[in-house]
């Protein structure tokens, strides 16, 4: 009986630790985020220390071939033309491994990218190095980040709004007030939403 007991006890703290290993990867609001170099689609690095006077960042990782990407795509093009002149860019990676997600290489990119008409860089996580430091786990998954003291502090991690598919549904712009917030020199009062979308492709995890 001890015996089972013991065994009982450790099925549970090994289900625990599991659970809890899960939910510690990547950031969450308040880390500090590291800077990253990743090509973008004109074929040019892009970091984030590029952009001078920014107050932040609108971090999302999206993609080529998930449907609740491209349903977002215009909301994403919204988001730039209404907050980069205002400090916070749009700035888009895609974390997939193109050999995982054939539509989803580099050069498609370029041709998406063309096709939409992005506002803002389209950067390809070329041996996924970033996605994982950031913890996305969907596409798209957003993170925002805001400049303080030199540092990029996470504000924000989640969905762009209450409508994954369907714009028109929409009701609340998590991504909007968050940002809207930050203007003002206040915290946003809604931090973490569930990211809804497809899967980040990653052959290491299949």
């Amino acid at each position: 009986m001890k015996t089972i007991k013991i065994i009982l006890m450790l099925l549970v703290v090994a289900s625990v630790s599991a659970f809890t290993s899960d939910n510690s990867r990547g950031y969450k609001v308040g880390d500090e985020a590291s800077d990253f170099t990743l090509k973008n689609i004109d074929d040019k690095m892009v970091s984030l220390a590029d952009y001078k006077d920014a107050k932040g960042f609108i971090v999302v990782f999206t993609c080529n071939m998930c449907p609740y990407s491209v349903a977002n795509e215009d909301r994403l093009i919204a988001l730039d033309k209404k907050y980069k002149q205002k400090g916070f860019p749009v700035i888009a990676i895609n974390p997939n491994d193109p050999e995982v997600s054939k539509g989803d290489s580099f050069e498609a990119m370029k041709v998406r990218a063309k096709e939409k008409g992005f506002t803002f860089p389209y950067l390809f996580d070329e041996g996924q190095k970033v996605y994982p430091k950031y913890g996305a786990t969907r596409t798209p998954h957003v993170y925002i980040l805001n400049k303080e003291n030199n540092k990029l502090i996470v504000e924000y991690i989640g969905a762009i709004d209450d409508s994954s598919r369907d714009e028109s549904n929409v009701k609340e712009r998590f991504v909007e007030n968050a940002v809207d917030a930050l203007l003002k020199g206040e915290k946003p009062t809604k931090t973490d939403t569930r990211a809804i979308g497809c899967s980040i492709k990653d052959k290491r995890n299949r």
